[in-house]
């Protein structure tokens, strides 16, 4: 990666909070030339776009560095990046099973007493209690200050910066037990009279939870990226590659764009390719979702990570390494779930003061029982700070937000769904209208010649040649559609003298010194011809939902062409299903208003914009949205590039390598409605989730922190352990991630 860079990606160790996610940030945006900075918790990754050439990663690495972190620029290899996570992950299972065994005597000498009197009696009997708290006293020390110790190194400093986190929290409140157990045992007669008790266990314990609760974090956070694993598992390692006459396998990574590629059946095709030999069919299905083998043959695309089925290919490679339709898919994938939603905008202004307002909240906890409590008020005092600093520890609602969105978009891509933006997860699940591009969006956008109508004084056969003789010109579908008619019959197609393109209305060519307009009836009004003698032709062919077109030929009414694009089979279920989530469905096309309006019959469409100029696309998506709000746009993502910039959600419908389109916010793998379905649905699935989590995140806090400060003890007594808070805590951010991770289990409406 070079040292300047628009946008700068890195990997961060050490966060655990909200806390220090915004900490993080806050660090990255003081470097000069920092644009913005955003921090994901769940990915460990910080995403930094700079000025141009003002920036040096290592000047974003040492601002991170001494906010407390470590980092370092992200890794193309994603192996290297999963063996980190990995070692650290088996790094948290050692440290959390010595702190268990370690723990566990502890645990039997001071609640064994406590649970089993018989015990009790015996323990006093035969070992002094003198040597009893001498025992926990160095099995809670080696607790603290071996697997503990990553609480510590971390927490403290942070506190020395005035910048306290969760590590701080942990810190304060294991040292508080630890060091007036410590006093209690070695210089008791210093402490208040009653208050000589140990909290050896709590500080051991504490520290234990925690490290379970870090660990489980560890293996769901690894789920939640399993998506993208997925993918990755797509790309060939290798290709058989021809160089000079030769053919023998090379690392992907070797392969060069012109390369011949030699694919055998049953072989993943190892980067996007033109076939120059060769026939098979070749599974697309990781791509379109669709089941059957696509036929391929000399001049078709191939595309890396699918399937060859039969037939030997040979294929020139057309795009490699970043360049290829997968690695594009699995960017995509992963900018969105680095992405912040603006419903994370509460969780950082409450995170960014809520650590020293816990402190704040220990430190009154403590000073109110010392005042205020009964005897032994120091010992009340102590356990009650300390259960205020272990609760409250921010990790859950760290978590919240990005878990979700990497599970969800991690879903959605599983079904053919990308995100290209991770905001469009929340301006999708807020739409209140849907508007549909009529033509390759709910039809096949493959139109057949239907009706030929000619006028008196017309020869059908060769009026017919010389429209196709003009249309072959033409690019537009209801241009092929002539043309293919005429070459079924057989008839002669002559070259242009010259030819126009007619914007919105239709084409202009002269032939044999014959001037020939096609087009639309906004076309021959503005020629000034009568279409008065075929009104009644026009109005029937529009009602039956074909699209009426004429052809004037030396000024003269030629003839009536209607031309019908079938719909897509799933168009009709699509449209019930938007429905049924409470969506109003609108249809933009430049059809005429009889045609369209037929159409929108037989779907159940709620509006129809007809009529509707290339350019008059941007002003409909406006006007529908003025009237209902939020607004969905669909469209081929070529045509309609300005309208689905312009939409709140621009959702272009294509095959797999149409996947780059920059105007869309969120791009389906197939040309099937239904994914849009799957789109909406997963969006509010995962808009969902993240409001549990949050709910759950911030309801903890609010309802545990009172308790744990002694809130419930002037009513009926109620304390709550320091050694139950720990429990407590850990096990919050331990059901934000599991309930993250059912988005996996999200099953399309559509099937």
């Amino acid at each position: 990666m070079s040292e300047f860079n628009n946008r700068i990606d890195l990997s961060i160790r050490g966060m655990t909070c909200a806390s220090c996610v915004a900490r993080t940030e806050k660090a990255l945006k003081a470097v000069p030339g920092v644009i913005s900075a955003s921090v994901n918790l769940a990915s460990e990754q910080a995403h930094v776009e700079t000025a141009d050439g003002q920036t040096q990663i290592s000047e974003l690495i040492a601002a991170i560095e001494k906010a407390g972190y470590d980092a370092g620029v992200l890794s193309q290899n994603r192996d290297q990046q999963q063996e980190r996570k990995d070692d650290e992950q088996q790094d948290l299972k050692k440290s959390l099973i010595l702190s268990a065994v370690l723990t566990s005597p502890i645990l039997v000498l001071e609640m064994g007493t406590h649970l089993f009197p018989s015990f009790h009696h015996w323990l006093m009997s035969n070992l002094a209690q003198s040597s009893n708290w001498g025992i926990q006293f160095v099995l809670s020390s080696l607790v603290l200050f071996g697997p503990g110790r990553r609480f510590l190194s971390k927490g403290i400093p942070a506190l020395f910066r005035l910048n306290p986190d969760m590590n701080s929290l942990v810190a304060m409140g294991t040292l508080a037990a630890w060091s007036f157990s410590v006093v209690a045992t070695f210089a008791g007669d210093i402490l208040p009279a009653g208050t000589q008790h140990v909290y050896y266990e709590a500080a051991a314990v504490i520290v234990t939870l925690i490290l379970m609760g870090r660990f489980l974090e560890a293996r769901a956070k690894g789920r939640t990226g399993q998506a993208i694993q997925r993918l990755l598992s797509l790309q060939a390692k290798s290709a058989r590659v021809e160089r000079n006459g030769e053919t023998f396998d090379v690392a992907i990574e070797e392969l060069q764009i012109g390369e011949l590629v030699h694919v055998r059946p049953g072989e993943r095709i190892p980067v996007d390719a033109i076939v120059v030999s060769g026939s098979s069919f070749v599974d697309e299905s990781m791509l379109t979702g669709e089941p059957l083998p696509v036929e391929k043959k000399p001049d078709s695309e191939l595309v890396g990570g699918t399937i060859n089925k039969q037939g030997s290919l040979v294929a020139r490679a057309s795009k490699v390494g970043n360049d290829t339709v997968l690695a594009r898919i699995i960017q995509m994938v992963e900018q969105a779930q680095g992405a912040k939603l603006p419903i994370q905008a509460l969780v950082d202004r409450v995170t960014a003061v809520f650590v020293p307002v816990v402190m704040g909240v220990a430190l009154v906890t403590v000073m109110v029982w010392l005042i205020f409590g009964p005897d032994p008020a120091l010992t009340f005092a102590i356990v009650n700070g300390v259960a205020v600093l272990i609760i409250a520890c921010p990790c859950a609602m760290g978590l919240a937000t990005p878990t979700s969105i990497m599970v969800g978009t991690g879903r959605a891509a599983e079904l053919g769904v990308l995100f290209r933006k991770g905001q469009a997860l929340q301006s999708l699940r807020d739409a209140r209208i849907i508007a549909l591009d009529k033509t390759g969006t709910l039809t096949r956008g493959e139109p057949t010649l239907t009706d030929f109508i000619v006028q008196d004084g017309f020869d059908s056969r060769e009026t017919l040649a010389l429209i196709a003789s003009v249309e072959q010109s033409s690019e537009h579908p209801v241009a092929e559609a002539i043309v293919l008619a005429a070459r079924q019959k057989n008839l002669p197609l002559r070259k242009p003298d010259s030819f126009a393109a007619l914007p919105g209305l239709g084409v202009y060519a002269v032939i044999d010194g014959r001037e020939i307009f096609v087009g639309a009836d906004r076309l021959l009004e503005q020629k000034n011809i009568s279409l008065s003698s075929i009104k009644d032709t026009a109005e029937k062919l529009a009602e039956s939902g074909k699209s009426p077109l004429y052809a004037m030929i030396d000024g003269k009414l030629a003839a009536v062409i209607a031309v019908a694009d079938t719909l897509k089979e799933t168009t009709p279920a699509a449209i019930r299903a938007f429905h049924k989530l409470g969506l109003k469905v609108a249809m933009i096309t430049g059809d005429n208003k009889k045609t369209a309006a037929a159409i929108a019959q037989q779907l159940g469409i709620d509006e129809v914009v007809a009529e509707v100029m290339p350019d008059g696309k941007v002003q409909a998506v406006r006007s529908l949205r003025e009237r209902f709000g939020n607004l969905a746009f669909v469209g081929d993502g070529i045509n309609d590039a300005p309208a689905l910039a312009e939409a709140d959600t621009g959702i272009a419908v294509g095959t797999g390598t149409d996947i780059a389109i920059e105007s869309a916010d969120v791009v389906l793998m197939s040309g099937d409605l239904l994914a849009v379905v799957n789109a909406l649905a997963i969006s509010q699935a995962t808009i969902l989730n993240i409001k549990q989590n949050l709910f759950w995140a911030f309801a903890y806090n609010v309802c545990l922190i009172p308790v744990a400060a002694g809130l419930l003890y002037p009513l009926n007594g109620t304390l709550l352990s320091p050694v139950l808070a720990a429990g407590a805590m850990a096990m919050s951010s331990v059901f934000v991630l599991g309930n993250a991770l059912r988005l996996k289990r999200f099953r399309s409406p559509s099937v």
